[in-house]
Parts: C-alpha cells; sequence; structure tokens
C-alpha cells in the first residue's frame, strides 16, 4: 500500500498553486455557466443542505444558494473563498464559506442531501481519499453531481502539456482528468452509489480567437499555468518549448473563433 504524503505540507502548496494568477476571471470569464449546470443536473431546491467541494468562487454553491438550497462552500484557498464571498453578497445570495481540503472534510458523515462539484474535486491528488469524504458527507439517498474535463478534451490536453514542466507528482497521486473517464468514476465511486449516470457536454471558450493572445491569457490567470513557467523563469529554453507546445495545442484545437472543451457530467444517489 503507498503512503499518502502530509495532507498538510501538500494542502499549502496546493493553496499557493490556486492564489496565484486570477482564478476569479477564469471562473468568471471561462466557466460562467458551468455551475448552473451542475446544479440543475443535481436539481436542487428549497430547503436542500448542499455541499460544494472545491468550490472556487462559488461558481456552483451561489446558483444552488440563490435557489433557497441552505449552501456550504468549502474550498482549500482562502484567497477564493473571499471572493466568492464578496460575489455572492453581490447577487444577494446567502451561504457558509469553509476553508476545507477535500481529502479531509471537516463535516459529519451524511450531513448533505447534495454533493456537487464542478471542476473542483478532480484536483485533489489523492482520488480514492477524496471520494471517500465526497461519499461520507453525502447521506443516504442524497443527490451527487460532478463535473469533470476529460482526459481527451482541450483541458484535458492542455494539462498533458504541462506534464513534462512540472514536478513529478506525490506517490499515491493520480492526474485530474481521470474524474472525467467514465469507467475509471464508476470505479471510484464503487457501491457507494447507485443509479450512476454521466452524460458528455461540451464548455465553449470564446475570451480571444487568437491562440498567442489566448496562451498570453492563460499564462496570466490560471495558476497552474503561472506557476509552472514561474518555475522555469530562469530557463530561457525550457520556457521557450513550453511557450512553443502551449502554442502547438492551442493552434491545433481551436474550432472557428473558440475552443470547445469536453466534459463529463455524473449524477448518482448515496446508497
Amino acid at each position: 500500500m503507498s503512503t499518502i504524503p502530509d495532507l498538510g505540507t501538500l494542502g499549502a502548496a496546493h493553496r499557493a498553486v490556486w492564489a496565484s494568477g486570477d482564478y476569479p476571471a477564469v471562473a468568471a470569464e471561462l466557466i460562467p455557466g458551468l455551475g448552473e449546470v451542475v446544479v440543475d443536473t443535481a436539481a436542487v431546491g428549497p430547503g436542500d443542505r448542499v455541499l460544494d467541494i472545491a468550490a472556487g468562487t462559488g461558481n456552483a454553491a451561489v446558483p444552488a444558494a440563490l435557489r433557497g438550497a441552505d449552501v456550504v462552500a468549502a474550498d482549500l484557498t482562502p484567497e477564493l473563498l473571499a471572493v466568492g464571498a464578496r460575489l455572492a453578497a453581490d447577487r444577494g445570495a446567502a451561504l457558509e464559506w469553509v476553508e476545507a481540503d477535500a481529502q479531509a472534510l471537516p463535516f459529519p458523515d451524511a450531513a448533505f442531501d447534495v454533493v456537487l462539484s464542478c471542476v473542483g474535486v478532480m484536483f485533489a491528488p489523492f482520488h480514492e481519499r477524496a471520494a471517500a469524504e465526497l461519499l461520507r458527507v453525502c447521506r443516504p439517498g442524497g443527490r451527487i453531481a460532478l463535473l469533470a474535463w476529460t482526459p481527451g478534451g482541450f483541458v484535458g490536453g492542455l494539462l498533458a502539456t504541462l506534464r513534462p514542466f512540472v514536478p513529478a507528482p506525490p506517490p499515491g497521486a493520480s492526474p485530474p482528468v481521470r474524474w472525467g473517464d467514465e469507467a475509471y468514476l464508476r470505479t471510484l465511486l464503487g457501491d457507494g452509489v447507485r443509479d450512476l449516470h454521466t452524460s458528455l457536454g461540451s464548455a465553449r471558450f470564446a475570451v480571444t480567437d487568437s491562440p498567442a493572445a489566448f496562451r498570453d491569457w492563460w499564462k496570466q490567470r490560471y495558476g497552474p499555468i503561472v506557476t509552472t513557467y514561474a518555475r522555469i523563469a530562469d530557463d530561457p529554453e525550457r520556457t521557450a518549448e513550453l511557450d512553443t507546445a502551449f502554442l502547438d495545442h492551442l493552434t491545433a484545437t481551436r474550432t472557428g473563433d473558440h475552443w470547445e472543451s469536453e466534459y463529463l457530467l455524473v449524477t448518482a444517489v448515496r446508497l
């Protein structure tokens, strides 16, 4: 059995990644509608006790609260929670914001009627642990709705482009986009759920029609990319290699004047 490294140490590193750049802009400009997709799929309504895991700035949590649900938005990065709280207040949404690691949630067993995650929990490195926590806090008969980027989609390819330029993952960690593989996810959730259903969808990325400009957009905003470039900043050759690989990916995947990124949408009922 592999030994999982200290979550506190890893958590600090992950917080630093997601606090870098400008993830609130990513959420607002690139994926503003995906949270609504998850909330719709979970049929969230008044009176539901809802947990949004790895909530970021609340793309799913805020719409859930606006439907009358009692919502907790949990995320590892307090900087994102602070932005989310301001955005929620601007929209008149009341919810609770809790700093929490998806792999060690600070909530009782069976505490929630609905557990959501929109391109969030997939980035917790130890999938079995995160899945076990997700299942633990959902009550029997409760609903689970997850949205994750697929391995073969645009974001899956983007993360694969970064892989040669980042440190090796800790022992026992798995790539985020495995959550977007239906067969893997069925194994991951296992006999903890029934009525598991999946569908594929895509998000339209149209902040620019220029591959070079889109590369700059990511380099300025997306934490994993910001920190990757920072690690190799003193190596011009490696930086140039990444610039070229990044631009090649963006050029190859452009569809007309935009990009499409495939995702897997999952619903299930907790046993």
